[in-house]
């Protein structure tokens, strides 16, 4: 999934003049901070967010990208007019959501980081987010209302036992819907889970990944996440260390809406393919379950072999 080329660009830019040994440096520093619990309150300097813009923004407007995708699969009518993107970082969430629905009138961005918001601002400038609003907040203060409410990646800087009421207070702002993304990590899924569970207490109802408003299925050290490929460019690999030219976001998420939208078997792992034919692991209402569809079966097996993890089946 290839970030847009507006935004592309602009990220280009903040490395014209500047040593990529500093940005190396800074990187490493975040990535050591985030190995021992540091969240982006750690980021203070414009060289340390255009770091962290460069290392990580391809892979959060990845997972964001194919989050939105998954709702206008279920929801085909759903055309936002306006955004509140909460916890916004570099802006990756928006960057994301006008991608989707370029129509979006109004684009609000909080983020209680000022270097973080800087550089928001001046990647925003350089696109179609040139006229949003760039604000000074975060998840516990009070915000406009919004079509579409987006957290991404910002659960996990609280503590894992204020997930659900963070969450219920996200939703009581009055969103048509709200999305909440994670990383696809036994702990991020744990956040989402709980938010979950408070939500549909609270009357929303899951429009993705799930496609019903039953108790989570998943048990003992099992959790439910989603991966996505995208591609990395000479910078994102020195950044990083890498030396492979792709990386696979693996996230965790999930959408809720105010009326029902959902319905069928959502795929949670690999589809796995033998010469007999395809075994999809599934959830719905009636909790996880197996499919296979046999080769020999070939209108069946030709429908479903495009289908993979994450979609619907």
């Amino acid at each position: 999934m290839q970030l847009p080329a507006a935004l592309t660009t602009a990220i280009a830019a903040l490395l014209e003049g500047v040593p990529r040994a500093d940005m190396i440096a800074a990187a490493q520093q975040q990535s050591a901070g985030y190995r021992k619990g540091a969240t982006s309150g750690a980021i203070v300097t414009p060289a340390q967010a255009a770091a962290y813009a460069i290392a990580r923004m391809p892979a959060t407007y990845a997972a964001c990208a194919a989050v939105f995708a998954r709702l206008a699969g279920v929801m085909p009518d759903f055309a936002p007019a306006s955004l509140l993107d909460v916890g916004a970082g570099t802006g990756a969430a928006s960057w994301a959501a006008v991608t989707y629905w370029p129509d979006l009138a109004s684009v609000t961005m909080l983020d209680h980081n000022p270097a973080l918001r800087s550089l928001a601002r001046k990647l925003a400038d350089s696109g179609p987010l040139a006229g949003a609003d760039i604000l000074s907040g975060d998840l516990g203060a009070d915000k406009p209302q919004a079509d579409l409410m987006v957290a991404s990646y910002v659960l996990a800087e609280l503590p894992q036992a204020s997930a659900a009421a963070t969450a219920r207070h996200l939703w009581a702002s009055g969103a048509q819907v709200l999305a909440l993304i994670e990383p696809g990590t036994p702990d991020g899924f744990a956040r989402i889970r709980a938010a979950r569970a408070a939500l549909i207490e609270d009357g929303a109802h899951v429009a993705a990944p799930c496609t019903h408003d039953q108790a989570c299925p998943m048990a003992g050290d099992d959790w439910c996440h989603f991966s996505q490929r995208l591609p990395r460019n000479r910078d994102h690999m020195l950044l990083k260390g890498a030396n492979v030219p792709f990386e696979d976001e693996r996230y965790s998420y999930v959408v809720v809406t105010r009326q029902k939208a959902s319905g069928g078997a959502r795929i949670l792992a690999p589809v796995l393919e033998t010469k007999p034919g395809l075994t999809f692991k599934l959830c719905d209402a009636s909790g996880l379950r197996s499919a296979f569809v046999a080769s020999r079966d070939k209108d069946e097996y030709r429908r479903v072999r495009k289908l993979g993890w994450g979609d619907l089946f």
